[in-house]
């Protein structure tokens, strides 16, 4: 699929060609005779910029050298590129990324409209805001999202997304940890543990960072670790509706998650980005379940609930009864996080958030949630239609489908070359997702049929 340019010796600390060939980037796990893709610099300047400059004695932070290969969606889009220059007629259909494609809501978006005008006024103008967000909407949020559970809204920190918390919340936890993780998982866990330092040295022969504990989630343990064998790790990185397997944990399994945590003496980092998909009845949050405000931090966002892929809104929530072993609250810490590492969200961003939890706001992104359920339900029953395992899709926009005895980058590359489908393979999110593909609901309703007539022709 790929074309080698030149083959020569590498320089293991930095991946570079000699200067008078090429710059290549090469993952130490590609095996011989595997063909590979090759970044090229577009300017010769870029690799003199590299080989013959000035060079600082400053290391490069050797977390970083760790790394596995590209980060998964900047890969996706690069092959995606490839894909059309080879075939620059094909029409592609992304069942991939999972971005968002419906229209924001007429009253989220006139709401933002209206803020953003007013900031021309002087009677409208907003400056700085406070870091942890419009208190009108930290209220909001706590008062509409966690009415059941008593979270406060000095609880909630407002963010510019779910995934850019990730990132502070690393920092909050430091390099000295030790962290346990969902197999397969969302990359942004993986790969900010071993920029952070926790990870260890990746260990090729397993596909597995050394200091990491892999929680098995696959369909033999529905999709939930067992715990009775698993290893006690300070931080347990977890995600409910899972991204990528769309596994939405029940009462039982998340009780049995609290009580393992507050045996162990271990923070959970509980992601629900998804949880407005839920339509089962389980848990829509960690705090759901007793004693989950003692060992728990939940993270979220308006992304895939309103559309704000673009527009960055998300929050945080951190429960004055999680403790450090030495008694101080964990939220006086992630205050100051905050207030060192961000500015805070954009108001009009939150302007949109506030307009979202209106009752006339909830309706409408209800029903966007609603569009992107029956897309899965058409790919779920694409899926059953050729005899393929596929599970999700009930409580998630993602399908997940078992091809087995395939590698998750072959059937990538099969699907894409044949029916022109970006779909993400499933083990870039972890040695547990080989033999897998995730699909993404998000999509307009005639592209989701379109995908689903290739597919049928394909296999």
């Amino acid at each position: 699929m790929y074309k080698c340019l030149q083959v020569c010796n590498l320089t293991p600390s930095n991946g570079l060609l000699h200067p008078k060939v090429s710059l290549i980037k090469i993952s130490a796990n590609y095996r011989v005779g595997e063909r590979v893709r090759l970044i090229v610099p577009r300017k010769s300047t870029e690799l003199q910029g590299i080989t013959d400059h000035h060079r600082t004695k400053v290391a490069r932070n050797v977390n970083l050298e760790r790394l596995q290969k590209n980060y998964l969606f900047p890969e996706i889009s690069a092959r995606e590129l490839e894909h059309m220059e080879k075939y620059p007629d094909a029409k592609i259909i992304s069942l991939g990324i999972g971005d968002t494609t419906q229209p924001i809501p007429d009253i989220v978006a006139h709401t933002m409209s209206d803020f953003a005008r007013d900031l021309s006024t002087r009677k409208g103008y907003r400056g700085y805001g406070a870091e942890q967000g419009n208190k009108e909407l930290r209220k909001a949020v706590a008062d509409t999202l966690y009415k059941d559970v008593a979270v406060k809204d000095t609880e909630v920190f407002i963010s510019d997304g779910s995934q850019c918390d990730i990132s502070r919340l690393q920092l909050l936890l430091g390099s000295e940890v030790s962290i346990a993780v969902q197999d397969p998982n969302f990359p942004a866990y993986m790969d900010s543990s071993v920029i952070i330092g926790q990870s260890g040295e990746f260990q090729d022969n397993m596909s597995k960072y050394k200091n990491v504990q892999y929680m098995t989630c696959k369909p033999e343990n529905n999709f939930f670790p067992d715990l009775s064998t698993a290893s006690r790790t300070d931080i347990i990185f977890f995600c409910s509706p899972n991204n990528p397997t769309g596994h939405a944990a029940s009462y039982e399994q998340l009780q049995q998650l609290v009580d393992f945590a507050k045996m162990n003496g271990s923070i959970i980092v509980y992601d629900s980005a998804y949880a407005a998909y839920i339509t089962d009845g389980s848990p829509r949050s960690i705090y759901e379940i007793p004693g989950a405000k003692e060992v728990a931090i939940e993270i979220s966002s308006f992304s895939k609930i309103a559309g704000f892929t673009g527009v960055r809104l998300g929050w945080t929530v951190v429960p004055e009864e999680l403790l450090y072993s030495n008694g101080f609250p964990v939220i006086h810490d992630f205050n100051r996080i905050v207030c060192t590492c961000f500015n805070g969200a954009s108001s009009i961003a939150q302007a949109g958030g506030l307009a979202c939890l209106s009752s006339e706001g909830l309706k409408a992104i209800y029903s966007v949630v609603d569009y992107y359920k029956e897309n899965a339900n058409i790919l779920l029953n694409t899926f059953a239609s050729m005899g393929l395992k596929a599970y999700g899709g009930v409580n998630a926009p993602y399908v997940w489908v078992h091809f087995p005895g395939s590698r998750s980058w072959d059937v990538f590359a099969e699907i894409l070359e044949k029916a022109n489908l970006i779909t993400v393979p499933g083990s870039g999110f972890g040695p547990g997702g080989e033999e897998h593909i995730r699909v993404t609901a998000f999509g307009h309703r005639e592209s989701i049929l379109e995908a689903s007539t290739r597919l049928k022709s394909l296999y």
